[in-house]
């Protein structure tokens, strides 16, 4: 049975960008796994997608399958 995270998953993607400046996916990933131990891929690539329609980041291709992430700067 899961439980419910108090935690949402995009306000911990804000918080590392903040921290780290920018990032890329495979690394994000790794550092969400020790807050969600069940997060996949897809869950990253739903969130990252949702977070840049709201504009408060930008995914940029680096290699083939790489992808860059960063926070919007206001």
């Amino acid at each position: 049975m899961s439980t419910w995270k108090i935690h949402p998953v995009y306000l911990t993607i804000i918080e590392i960008l903040k921290e780290k400046g920018s990032t890329t996916d495979k690394e994000l990933l790794e550092m969400l796994k020790a807050f969600y131990k069940e997060i996949g891929q897809d869950d990253l690539n739903r969130n990252l997608m949702a977070m840049e329609i709201a504009g408060l980041i930008y995914v940029s291709s680096l290699s083939r399958g790489r992808k860059l992430i960063q926070l919007r700067g206001k």
